[in-house]
C-alpha cells in the first residue's frame, strides 16, 4: 500500500515522533511505501510531495516542529479543493492518508472520509482540547515550558513587588493555563471556559500584597472578561474562521495597573510553548499514536483516530473526535480556585 502522510495546523513537539513511528513500522513490519505531503492540506491540493522513507526519519525523534511543514489550509474553502485532492491521490497512486493534526485538520479528514477518501487521523494539539482522547502529545511539553517560565517569574515579581501576568496558549480551552498555573503556584488562573470578573481579579491581587507577596496571574490567550466589564480587541479570521486573538495579557496589564495602582507587567509565551524538543512523555505518546495509526491504516480502519484512554491507545471515529471540544470542567477549575488570592 502507498500511504500519504501530512501534518496540519500549528506545529507542536512530538509531530516528528509520530512520522517516525508510522514510517518505521509501516516499512519494516508491513512493507508499505510512504509519501510526505508538504505544509498540511496544501500538499495534496498542490501535489507538493517529498520522499518519506526510513532514511528520511532517522534522527528526528527529539526534534520539535515537523519535517513535513504545516499550514492552516482548508481545502473546503478552496474552489474544487476536494476534487484536486482526489486527483492528486489518484495520479500519485496513493491508497490512503494519515493526517496528523487538531480539530481543524481532523475535521477536514473526517469530511474527506465521508467523500470516500481513505483516512486515519492522529490527534495533535498542545491545547489538549480534542475530544475523545485523554491527552494529546505536545501538551505536556507546553505545560512544562510554561511552568518553568512561571517559576522564573516568581523571583522577579517578589524582587520588584510587581504583578506579573503570564499569557499562555489556549484559544477555547484553558488546559495549559490550569495545569501550568497549578504547577507553578499562580495566584489567579483565567481560562476561556469561565469569563472573569476583573474586579475580583484585582481583589485577589490586593489580598496577595497584604500577605507581603507579589502575585502571578496566568491567563489563557482566549480568556474573556464578563461582558461589559472590560474592553478587548479582536483581529481578522483565518481560513477556519478563527479570530486572531489580540493580547489579553496586555489588556490585563493596563487594567490591573489602573485599578490597583500596582505596577503590572505581561509576559506572552506565545510560540515558545510549542517550539523546541518534546518531553519524554510526549515522545512516547506520539510514538505510540504513530504505531497504532499505521496499524489502523494497514487494517483498513478508515475514518478513525488514535486516542489515549487511560494507558491504552484505542481507535475512535473521527466524527466523535471532532464533534465538540474538550473543555476544563467546573469541578477542575474549582480545585484551582482554592489557591487564588
Amino acid at each position: 500500500m502507498r500511504i500519504g502522510v501530512l501534518t496540519g495546523g500549528g506545529d507542536c513537539p512530538g509531530l516528528n515522533a509520530v512520522i517516525r513511528a508510522v514510517v518505521r513500522k509501516g516499512v519494516e513490519t508491513y512493507g508499505h511505501e510512504f509519501v510526505g505531503f508538504r505544509d498540511g492540506w496544501r500538499g495534496p491540493l498542490d501535489n507538493d510531495t517529498c520522499p518519506l522513507g526510513v532514511p528520511e526519519v532517522r534522527g528526528i525523534l527529539p526534534r520539535g516542529g515537523t519535517i513535513l511543514g504545516s499550514s492552516r489550509t482548508n481545502p473546503f474553502k478552496v474552489e474544487g479543493g476536494v476534487e484536486r485532492i482526489k486527483a492528486t491521490l489518484a495520479n500519485d497512486g496513493i491508497d490512503a492518508l494519515i493526517a496528523i493534526g487538531g480539530e481543524d485538520t481532523l475535521g477536514v479528514a473526517n469530511r474527506l472520509h465521508q467523500e470516500g477518501v481513505h483516512v486515519v487521523g492522529v490527534p495533535k494539539t498542545i491545547d489538549n482540547d480534542l475530544n475523545a482522547t485523554d491527552y494529546t502529545f505536545g501538551f505536556d511539553t507546553a505545560v512544562n515550558i510554561a511552568m518553568e517560565a512561571i517559576d522564573r517569574l516568581h523571583t522577579t515579581a517578589e524582587s520588584h513587588h510587581r504583578v506579573l501576568i503570564v499569557e499562555v496558549m489556549g484559544r477555547h480551552a484553558g488546559w495549559i493555563a490550569l495545569h501550568a498555573g497549578l504547577a507553578g503556584g499562580a495566584n489567579v488562573i483565567l481560562i476561556p471556559e469561565r469569563p472573569f470578573d476583573i474586579q475580583q481579579v484585582c481583589d485577589y491581587i490586593e489580598h496577595r500584597y497584604r500577605t507581603h507577596y507579589a502575585p502571578i496571574v496566568v491567563v489563557a490567550e482566549g480568556a474573556v472578561p464578563v461582558e461589559g466589564t472590560m474592553a478587548v480587541k479582536e483581529g481578522a479570521e483565518d481560513a477556519f474562521g478563527h479570530v486572531r486573538l489580540m493580547g489579553i495579557g496586555q489588556r490585563l496589564e493596563e487594567e490591573i495597573t489602573k485599578r490597583t495602582g500596582k505596577e503590572a507587567r505581561a509576559t506572552v509565551l506565545g510560540h515558545i510553548q510549542r517550539g523546541g524538543t518534546p518531553t519524554a512523555y510526549d515522545r512516547v505518546l506520539a510514538t505510540r499514536f504513530g504505531l497504532h495509526a499505521i496499524d489502523a491504516a494497514h487494517n483498513g480502519d478508515w475514518g478513525t483516530m488514535t486516542a489515549l484512554h487511560g494507558t491504552r491507545i484505542e481507535l475512535v471515529p473521527l466524527a466523535e473526535a471532532t464533534r465538540e471540544l474538550k473543555l476544563v470542567t467546573p469541578d477542575l477549575y474549582a480545585e484551582a480556585e482554592v489557591f487564588f488570592g
